[in-house]
């Protein structure tokens, strides 16, 4: 074996190609080409496309709405059926007390709560009256699930409709930075929301900016009145799921199936309960009565639509979110993909349809995700167990999970959050491999912690977008040079082999050029080739105003002097010999010259040599390879400078233009009798190579003068 792999890496370093072709420009090499010939349809033959059916069509647009026909005839049930049973049992004892995700129930109990406050229906009410206290309690609660089915009915109709218009797109904005940051803290939330149960205390619900502090706040506040027998069988209930996980993952190969903990705990809780009667000894909170049946379907209150219309747009973003988050995460690990669109379709679905039998909003939960997948569950059976498991509940045996304890659930919750908190880790992962991604995941983390999911979503997104916007602004720029002998070009800086073309630039910046960073790519292009037209030409400018100075002052001396010479009155000798060191020898730019000179008896060889600055490098390569678009603003600072460079003598060539690229340049109008397709280049090499011809040919010219 190793030495077949010797042979083939050895094969591999020995391989060669050799090319042989002209060098090509876009001018040439689309002259060579021929476009293939597309007639553009009109907007009826596009309506009449998407509107035409067939067998093939309607069976791919079937399977994507509903892909439980694709899947369940090729569901394997030896392979999954077992693990779906067990985890959807475990999924659905843990639905029945705990019920929608803890986020969303205190967004929707904020929105009941402010619609429906205490004094509102205490005002209904005389002294009488209020003294009966369930009477009360049932017309405040009866309101207040009004307000949240409406709720439901309004989210799920906009998730439907976003998902309807193709709004799911928006998930690809959920980076894997975002969403393990959104769900850390959401984790927090989740986690905070059950310190209560399990310490057995009573507090206030928070919901909103800051509530996670509210909440601990409360915690902290009662931690006197904290119930201890609660307390121990909370913990007693960690520790035994703590064991049980470590087990499954310890012998994971040697066992047929995870053992299923959390059933497990519920039972051996809800039987020392009924059996210690640790609700009335111990003042244990329980899950209580467990209402019976279904209600009858219903309309939800049409008129609160107006005053949480606001609210229900918040909760239907922040579902599909979550949704969309935990679904990514498991989508990563078990290797396939998710459509956006259909989780906002069946988000919407389920939240709009079963508004009528009086539900709240739906999304995922994250606990119970969790237990789901750590129970072995792998399809869609196993929810639909669990649905079937709560339903069977609800109609019929409800009363047997009435003892209960809460702090058995919230240690099944707790636990089931410890792969969330794994990802605190990302931290330092971050940290040595993109320091942007660990902003963008601090980002998502506090604001989403502190500002509640609906705000901090948000702002992650918003800063997500952001660090784009930042890194096409900060690019990286490099000068390439060629390895000997090859035709691949390499960073300069950072290879010794690397060498540079003498008299030839190759500049190179990872991005595409638009509003936003054309000035920084200009000014890096200037300090990176070590040329900067606009100082050379102040530079000329300058010399050639010395020089005028210098010629007009000797052509006032040789003024003087003739002037001298016709007024003298002496014939000798010694006025001949001061008239021609007068007219001879006056100095110029440093130097003696005749004062019959002026500034055209100067030769273009002095000229040049004396006023014009010039620079070493005669060519000027600008690599597009990496440059995915060129706005308006782009394509004027590249013409000028081709221009500014063309001024000091430096031709300026493009290499590695796209085809979208050279699209975007025709129609911005960057071409004209200056600016040809001759300067763009398919390859670097290709614009190397012409440079080099084209100095060849200039300095055989410079020759022959």
């Amino acid at each position: 074996m190793e030495h077949a792999q010797e042979h083939e890496a050895c094969l591999e370093q020995n391989q060669r190609y050799c090319v042989e072709r002209p060098i090509y420009n876009q001018e040439l090499l689309q002259g060579q080409l021929h476009r293939r010939e597309r007639t553009p349809e009109t907007l009826r033959q596009k309506i009449a496309h998407s509107c035409r059916c067939s067998s093939k069509k309607a069976k791919s647009h079937l399977y994507s709405f509903l892909p439980i026909l694709k899947w369940l005839p090729r569901y394997p049930v030896k392979e999954y059926l077992l693990g779906d049973i067990i985890s959807g049992i475990s999924t659905g004892v843990m639905q029945l007390p705990q019920g929608t995700f803890a986020v969303i129930s205190m967004m929707v109990g904020g929105v009941a709560v402010r619609q429906v406050p205490d004094e509102m229906i205490a005002a209904g009410y005389n002294s009488t009256n209020v003294t009966d206290s369930l009477e009360y309690y049932h017309a405040r609660d009866t309101r207040r699930v009004q307000v949240a089915v409406t709720l439901a009915f309004l989210s799920g109709i906009i998730q439907l409709c976003l998902g309807l218009l193709r709004f799911g797109f928006v998930a690809i904005y959920l980076t894997e930075p975002l969403v393990r940051g959104f769900t850390t803290a959401a984790a927090v939330h989740v986690f905070t929301s059950q310190l209560k149960y399990l310490l057995g205390i009573k507090t206030n619900r928070y919901s909103g900016p800051l509530s996670v502090v509210y909440s601990i706040g409360a915690v902290l506040s009662k931690i006197t009145t904290t119930n201890i027998a609660a307390l121990i069988v909370g913990l007693t209930c960690i520790v035994l799921l703590l064991i049980g996980k470590e087990i499954n993952v310890r012998f994971k190969k040697k066992l047929p199936v995870p053992i299923p903990m959390e059933i497990i705990v519920v039972i051996i809780g809800t039987g020392v309960s009924a059996g210690m009667n640790l609700s009335e000894s111990y003042r244990v909170d329980v899950v209580g009565t467990i209402p019976q049946g279904l209600c009858a379907p219903a309309v939800p209150e049409i008129q609160l639509i107006p005053a949480i219309f606001v609210d229900a747009i918040a909760i239907a973003i922040v579902g599909f979110s979550m949704a969309v988050s935990m679904a990514k995460i498991f989508a990563l690990k078990h290797g396939y993909t998710i459509d956006g669109n259909q989780e906002l379709i069946a988000l919407g679905i389920c939240n709009s349809v079963g508004s009528f039998f009086q539900s709240f909003s739906i999304t995922c939960s994250m606990s119970r995700s969790l237990v789901q997948e750590s129970t072995g569950g792998k399809t869609q059976i196993a929810g639909a167990l669990s649905s079937i498991m709560v339903l069977l509940v609800i109609v019929a045996i409800g009363y047997l999970f009435e003892p209960l304890p809460q702090t058995v659930l919230a240690a099944i919750v707790m636990v089931n959050l410890k792969g969330m908190f794994k990802q605190f880790g990302d931290v330092a992962r971050f940290w040595r491999t993109s320091k942007i991604e660990l902003a963008i995941w601090v980002v998502a983390f506090v604001a989403s912690l502190f500002l509640g999911l609906d705000y901090g979503l948000l702002t992650a997104v918003a800063f997500a977008m952001i660090t784009v916007i930042y890194r096409t602004q900060s690019p990286q720029y490099r000068i390439l040079g060629q390895i000997p002998d090859t035709d691949i070009y390499c960073d300069v800086e950072e290879y010794e082999e690397v060498k540079e073309y003498p008299g030839i630039k190759i500049f190179q910046a990872n991005t595409s050029l638009y509003f936003a960073n054309s000035e920084s790519y200009t000014s890096a292009l200037k300090k990176k080739t070590g040329v900067d037209p606009c100082a050379i030409l102040a530079a000329r400018r300058k010399a050639e105003k010395r020089h005028a100075r210098e010629i007009k002052a000797a052509n006032e001396l040789r003024k003087k002097a003739v002037l001298k010479l016709v007024n003298s009155s002496a014939n000798d000798v010694e006025a001949s010999v001061k008239h021609e060191i007068a007219s001879d020898e006056l100095p110029v730019n440093g130097k003696f010259a005749s004062a019959d000179a002026s500034v055209q008896d100067i030769s273009p060889d002095e000229h040049e040599h004396f006023v014009e600055p010039k620079t070493n490098i005669h060519s000027l390569i600008l690599d597009f390879t990496p440059v995915n678009f060129v706005d308006s603003v782009g394509a004027k600072i590249l013409k000028s400078i081709i221009k500014e460079y063309k001024e000091v003598g430096v031709c300026v060539c493009i290499a590695g233009c796209s085809g979208p690229v050279m699209n975007e340049l025709t129609r911005l109008n960057f071409f004209d009798n200056t600016v040809t397709r001759e300067l763009l280049f398919h390859s670097i090499h290709d614009a190397v190579l012409a440079c080099q011809v084209k100095d060849g040919s200039a300095s055989q010219a410079d020759s022959d003068l």
